[in-house]
């Protein structure tokens, strides 16, 4: 009688599983951790009007409608072709300060009016139209007792962004 040799099947496929339990639980720690988080992180967006290619008529239509010009050597505010006031640097630094000034004495004339464009020279930089913006949009008065609280009063609220002339 012939021997016949039995030998083991080997089977083909992966001697080893992937193990992805410690995966698994890295996913139960970071989800909540990245959900919870994610709440505190709030982008704020400021709306700004873009002046159209038809403008000027319009303006004048609309009665008063202060507009900032940040050019090389001072901040000038106009109604369009009327200057108000013309606000030189100081100590080669934007006077924001004077500014801060001018924009709440001009709410305090016009209170109905919300409308404010903010204009640059090109060579301009971006940081300045930002800080300019803040002054005509908001400004923070000190509340009368207190050494450390302010509060924060809206002025010129939409913004509309363009070239100086």
């Amino acid at each position: 009688m012939a021997r016949r040799h039995h030998y083991k099947r080997r089977t083909k496929g992966p001697a080893h599983e992937i193990d992805v339990t410690t995966f698994l639980n890295l996913m139960v720690i970071l989800v909540p951790f990245l959900l919870i988080t994610a709440v505190f992180s709030r982008l704020t967006i400021v709306e700004l009007n873009l002046p159209s290619s038809a403008g000027g008529a319009s303006a004048t239509e609309q009665g008063f409608r202060p507009e900032v010009i940040v050019r090389e050597g001072n901040i000038e505010i106009t109604n369009g072709s009327v200057t108000i006031a013309s606000i030189p640097k100081v100590d080669d630094e934007y006077d924001l300060v004077t500014l801060q000034d001018m924009m709440v004495s001009l709410k305090k004339e016009y209170p109905d009016q919300n409308a404010a464009s903010v204009l640059m020279e090109r060579m301009i930089p971006y940081d300045y139209l930002i800080q300019v913006m803040d002054v005509v949009r908001s400004v923070e008065i000190a509340v009368e007792g207190s050494d450390n609280e302010y509060e924060l009063y809206a002025l010129f609220t939409e913004i509309s962004v363009g070239d100086a002339p």
